[in-house]
């Protein structure tokens, strides 16, 4: 039996946001089919710890275990299968002895990327208040910036009682998406579920 352990992006260095990363993406994964066969989810902080717990995991991994990292791409990528090359142009981080590009799962450009995506979603969680206008086109959205989507999601939930904010309520958000949509929309998505489903 192969065990799988994915460190995430994200949940700061709150303990509590901690957990509620690990929430927020194990129920988006049981919503994606993944229920009975959940790899660990380790919410790794910043985005270099993160980075530096997955190196110290991979280097002492076994041979029944594999290690993934999951990370925001931060910008457009050129080539969404060519993950060690885009991390080290963009934050000049060295693929580790034997990690493979499958091991890193790329939310491009961003969490709020795949949260945008999911219109049905959106409504549903925020209500009659969400300002839609505010969003960009679901259309190419992965070539899109982290900060303009960002900000964008910020805008349209302005006016919400529970108007978006990074941490507890993004992860909120995120434990109810759809795998269709995301999948309809954003390729990098399609890729983290095919690798997903050939390793879990």
């Amino acid at each position: 039996m192969v065990s799988v352990t994915i460190y995430v992006e994200g949940g700061g260095d709150s303990k509590e946001l901690h957990i509620r990363c690990r929430e927020g993406f194990r129920k988006l994964l049981e919503r994606c089919g993944f229920t009975g066969r959940m790899p660990k989810l380790v919410a790794g902080g910043g985005r270099e710890q993160t980075f530096k717990y997955f190196c110290t995991a991979h280097g002492a991994s076994a041979s029944n275990s594999i290690v993934c990292l999951l990370v925001d791409s931060e910008d457009p990528m050129t080539d969404i299968e060519r993950t060690w090359e885009h991390l080290k142009d963009r934050d000049d981080w060295d693929r580790p002895d034997g990690a493979t590009d499958e091991q890193v799962l790329m939310m491009t450009a961003c969490m709020e990327t795949w949260i945008v995506a999911d219109r049905a979603a959106l409504r549903a969680h925020y209500g009659s208040n969400l300002n839609e206008n505010q969003l960009p086109a679901v259309v190419n959205l992965e070539t899109r910036g982290r900060q303009g989507i960002q900000d964008a999601l910020e805008r349209a939930t302005s006016q919400c009682s529970n108007n978006y904010q990074k941490g507890k309520r993004s992860f909120q958000v995120m434990a109810v998406l759809t795998r269709a949509t995301l999948e309809q929309h954003l390729p990098s998505f399609v890729r983290d579920m095919r690798i997903l489903e050939a390793t879990l």
